[in-house]
């Protein structure tokens, strides 16, 4: 049995805004990329700021419950992780050129 093959091949729609020097576009913008990389750092920060002593068996290490373990550092991964995604999203309008 024979299976008949298009003849002609299928072009992908072009979505990227951002060319590389051998003609192939990059999906995400620079801007997009550089966001990624500062939500990425503020997640590190955060996560750092969640860090201290450790409690060991016979002693109980009263800072593991301080505001900066279990409210502030929270809330910076969180806007980390929210910047990284938004990021993700973003397309900037392109703009027409006459």
């Amino acid at each position: 049995m024979k299976i008949n093959q298009p003849s002609k091949s299928v072009k992908q729609p072009n979505h990227s805004s951002t060319k590389k020097d051998d003609g192939q576009q990059l999906r995400l913008g620079k801007k997009n990329l550089w966001w990624i990389g500062a939500g990425v750092i503020v997640i590190i920060i955060g996560f750092a700021l969640m860090m201290g002593p450790v409690s060991e068996e016979g002693c109980f290490e009263q800072d593991i419950y301080s505001f900066r373990r279990i409210v502030i550092a929270p809330i910076i991964v969180f806007f980390g992780y929210l910047s990284v995604i938004v990021s993700l999203f973003y397309h900037p309008k392109n703009k027409v050129e006459k």
